[in-house]
């Protein structure tokens, strides 16, 4: 048998993710890189860092069915350092931003409208490029 979680059990977890992107003494980051998502945000990162974009403290607003969405207001923009096509990003709190880049989320990136937890007005970035996050989601699953 599977195991199912229910929606107030969704709702605590995908909170307390979002509590860690918070941790540390200011803002947690968003990193955009290159190429595919390595195994985990444990693991050390693949790919070209793109760009770096402060998150809002605090990063995500309360839980809705098991998801949390990014807190856009200010707006969530970034300044392309390198020239690529972002696949993927990582979420690392303030500690981590100074440290080994090691992650609390990691998840894919889209262009706004397509599928992907973290959607841009474009992924095609280029150096000095203003990067926005149009949309940022976790969703914790269901099973």
């Amino acid at each position: 048998m599977a195991i199912r979680i229910s929606t107030a059990a969704r709702n605590a977890m995908a909170t307390a993710a979002a509590a860690l992107v918070d941790g540390g003494s200011s803002t947690g980051r968003l990193r955009l890189y290159t190429g595919s998502q390595p195994a985990g945000p444990g693991t050390a990162p693949t790919g070209t860092l793109l760009a770096e974009i402060t998150l809002n403290d605090p990063a995500f607003g309360g839980p809705a069915n098991g998801t949390v969405t990014a807190n856009q207001s200010p707006a969530l923009t970034g300044t392309g350092v390198a020239a690529g096509t972002a696949g993927w990003f990582r979420i690392v709190d303030s500690t981590e931003a100074a440290g080994t880049g090691l992650g609390i989320l990691d998840g894919s990136v889209s262009a706004t409208g397509d599928d992907g937890e973290c959607q841009l007005a474009t992924t095609t970035i280029s150096v000095g490029l203003t990067v926005t996050i149009t949309s940022l989601t976790f969703t914790q699953p269901s099973s």
